[in-house]
């Protein structure tokens, strides 16, 4: 059981809450923390200090003061004012996610939000009532105001709710519940909608994507030098010993786990080839090199995660400060980066998949016995190179840009909320380009029999084969693409 606000949660943590809300909760000292918070905000009020967002327009109308009456209106007109996302709704996951980690960061007692506010979103999340999000409008930036605002609409009884796989009125659904609204104090509204949750909830989702499509790559670059009988020397411990990066080191470690006994780079030891093209001998370093943009990534989302993210930061009835931890630059730029390190996974598997097309070494062309009248796996290739060129579109860093909002009171913006959502399609892209791999692979196979592979492989190929069979004259592949790219986002293949 994991304590918001309290204890440091990884991305595990809150991957194992948006499976069971229940394995996180409130305890007596997060609560103690809370009130202490909400006091402090409301001593504020009460003083004749100004502070921003608490007794003060927001943005450029920080220096409009407004009265202690006016505090509670302030805060429901800065949900309603700010809920001008659009777009399809992200998925209901990534709500959830945003949920999970907003209730962690105010929940750590720096960002005056009170108890009843907190736990009303604790509530929402265990009876599965989860606000419905639009993907666009947050400049990543005075922290994601619109999707946050969004998020919150049905604290108030507005917006939109999802309820299973359906979307209703939030305030036909509370009432369904016999929740009431509830009516925001000093500081909440603020503290709800300030922050980097709807970036950090991409930040999650893709990193734990991402982690497994790195792993899935090597074992289908395997598959596909097995298929293609290359040269196992390129991943020897001492070649990577001298040249010390941890993803290569990882990667060269995994591939020679995956070709261990194989038959087919055994027969490969005495021909007269020198050496394998770059996709097949450079996946170490490649593959390496996207390894280390993803634990860089996971490094600083987690941080993030247990990180105070709004704006002021009260620390006390007589401190606060109005500064910028809500700017989405520390995960923009890595998000970016990752982008890029995932495309990189897709453009060096299609160029795998089309040395497997040419003919060579045993593998007839377009690894079929019978072309001219069939074209084989033709035409999959030309998928795969659609989406690797569209990844590449997709690796422009949004990070590079910021305009300029608020009547400039808001004038360097991280544009982190475009980061993530292209870094998730490009992993989405990437699912269905290992998926071409895979398939070209488990068909190289067939040409290589009896040899044996390396047991991992062997249970690929065996997977693949539960859903694809080898394919003897043309027919409708796609299908059977897709249903490659099902088991990838299933998690079916046995990747460490």
């Amino acid at each position: 059981m994991k304590i918001y606000g309290v204890d440091t949660f990884t991305i595990a943590d809150v991957l194992a809450v948006l499976k069971d809300p229940k394995k996180a909760e409130l305890n007596a000292e997060a609560k103690d923390k809370i009130r202490k918070s909400e006091q402090n905000v409301r001593q504020i009020v009460e003083s004749d200090r100004t502070v921003y967002g608490i007794n003060t327009g927001f943005g450029p109308l920080c220096d409009v003061k407004i009265s202690e009456e006016e505090t509670a209106l302030l805060q429901h007109n800065l949900i309603i004012s700010h809920a001008v996302g659009v777009g399809k709704p992200i998925a209901k996951d990534l709500s959830k996610v945003m949920m999970i980690t907003k209730i962690h960061a105010i929940s750590k007692g720096f960002s005056g939000v009170s108890l009843t506010v907190i736990e009303r979103l604790i509530l929402m999340l265990e009876k599965d009532i989860i606000p419905v999000v639009p993907e666009q409008g947050s400049v990543g930036a005075s922290g994601d105001l619109a999707p946050l605002a969004h998020l919150v609409l049905p604290l108030l009884g507005l917006g939109k709710v999802w309820q299973g796989t359906e979307i209703f009125a939030a305030a036909e659904v509370l009432q369904q519940h016999g929740l009431e609204p509830l009516k925001l104090g000093p500081k909440e509204g603020l503290g709800l909608i300030n922050g980097t949750q709807f970036i950090l909830a991409h930040a999650i989702l893709g990193a734990d994507k991402f982690e497994y499509l790195l792993d899935l790559a090597d074992l289908t670059a395997a598959l596909s030098l097995e298929a293609y009988r290359g040269s196992a020397s390129p991943f020897k411990k001492e070649l990577h010993d001298i040249r010390p990066f941890d993803g290569s080191k990882k990667v060269a470690a995994r591939m020679r786990k995956f070709l261990q006994d194989s038959e087919n780079l055994h027969a490969h030891e005495f021909c007269d080839r020198v050496q394998d093209p770059y996709s097949m001998r450079c996946v170490p370093q490649v593959h390496g090199a996207s390894r280390n943009a993803f634990e860089h990534l996971k490094n600083l989302t987690e941080t993030e995660i247990n990180s105070v993210t709004d704006n002021p930061i009260v620390l006390s009835a007589e401190e606060s400060i109005s500064g910028g931890n809500f700017h989405g630059q520390l995960l923009a730029l890595p998000l970016d980066y990752c982008a890029l390190a995932a495309a990189e996974l897709g453009n060096i598997s299609d160029r795998r998949s089309y040395l497997l097309l040419e003919g060579k070494y045993g593998l007839p062309r377009l690894l079929t016995e019978s072309s001219g009248l069939n074209s084989g796996f033709m035409i999959p290739q030309y998928t795969a190179a659609a989406l690797v060129t569209e990844n590449k579109t997709l690796c422009f860093p949004a990070s590079a840009d910021s305009i300029p909002t608020s009547l400039g009171q808001e004038d360097h913006v991280s544009m982190g909320s475009i980061s993530g959502r292209k870094f998730n399609q490009v992993l989405g892209n990437l699912e269905n380009i290992l998926s071409v791999e895979l398939m070209f692979g488990a068909q190289g196979l067939e040409f290589r029999r009896p040899a044996k592979c390396g047991k991992f492989v062997e249970d690929a190929y065996g997977l693949i084969r539960t859903k694809v069979e080898k394919l003897e004259n043309d027919r409708m592949i796609g299908e059977d693409m897709l249903a490659i790219a099902e088991l990838i986002r299933e998690r079916k293949f046995t990747v460490a």
